[in-house]
């Protein structure tokens, strides 16, 4: 994360509380002001009933719903700068251009309404499929309160295989090294059916090169954001199997998850990959998706 604010989006869910703690915690540990967002279409975009009989009713639970999570954030960080925003228009492109101006934007993984029954959140999913900038969703049940040094607390990444450093990686070392906790950067490998037939186009074992091959992505992408973090405890892992989980089993436990997202330009549609995908339905804690270049 960079100086800039942290951005927290906030319905009046139990999620969206959640997601104000944690970005609290986290706004503290990098010193940075905390911004909280709400889009005052969020209930009907989420297609939620509110008890509501007037605009002037409406009005007013939507500013005791922006100065609770306001309070709420400086009781849990007392002398944290927290300041609010009400914007009058739909939730995701609201939080979109939030999380082009700040250093992270934080959300709950579940809606108000009837996209509560979803998985995630209809908001959650299409703002981490466009957003400019990180937008960590925070999953999980366990009190997200940052504990440096904490044994059972660590960062997993998930290592993409592209041709220049991944933002991910970097993403997820800053925020190891700033928590004190290690950092897993996983990558999974698998032969491909066609040769691991008999009929394979090489000879000598296809499983050790994919293997091989996986290990040095890992260096490659890890090597010089750990010399950014020097004493940083970086471990790298390779797995058998099919990428999305790899990463949900390396992922229990963790602090955080981290998975990039290709932006491609000239694509309007959802750009979440299968491994993102799954990150964001299943993990067990907060999800980080980290924009990488197309």
């Amino acid at each position: 994360m960079t100086d800039q604010p942290l951005v927290v989006g906030v319905d009046g869910s139990p999620s969206s509380l959640r997601a104000v703690d944690w970005a609290a915690d986290e706004a503290a540990l990098y010193g940075v002001p905390l911004h909280v967002v709400y889009a005052s279409l969020w209930q009907r975009y989420e297609e939620a009933v509110f008890p509501t009989a007037s605009g002037r009713s409406e009005q007013l639970l939507t500013d005791v719903l922006v100065v609770a999570a306001a309070e709420r954030a400086r009781r849990r960080v007392p002398g944290i700068e927290v300041t609010t925003r009400v914007v009058p228009e739909g939730p995701v492109p609201v939080l979109r251009r939030a999380a082009g101006k700040a250093s992270a934007l934080v959300l709950g993984s579940r809606g108000r309404g009837r996209a509560a029954e979803l998985l995630l959140g209809s908001v959650s999913l299409a703002v981490a499929g466009h957003a400019q900038g990180p937008v960590v969703v925070v999953r999980g049940e366990h009190d997200p309160r940052i504990e440096p040094g904490s044994g059972g607390w660590r960062v997993v990444v998930g290592v993409p295989d592209l041709p220049a450093d991944s933002q991910a990686v970097r993403f997820a070392l800053r925020e190891a090294a700033r928590r004190g906790v290690p950092v897993e950067a996983v990558r999974a490998w698998h032969v491909p059916a066609y040769e691991a037939a008999d009929h394979a186009p090489f000879t000598g074992d296809p499983a050790h090169a994919h293997r091989q091959r996986a290990a040095e992505t890992v260096r490659s992408q890890v090597r010089a954001p750990a010399g950014e973090h020097p004493g940083l405890d970086v471990r790298r892992s390779v797995v058998e199997g099919p990428a999305p989980s790899a990463l949900l089993d390396a992922s229990a436990g963790a602090a955080l998850l981290v998975v990039g997202a290709r932006r491609p330009r000239g694509h309007f549609g959802h750009q979440l990959g299968r491994v993102t995908h799954a990150a964001l339905h299943r993990a067990p804690c907060p999800v980080a998706v980290v924009p990488e270049p197309g």
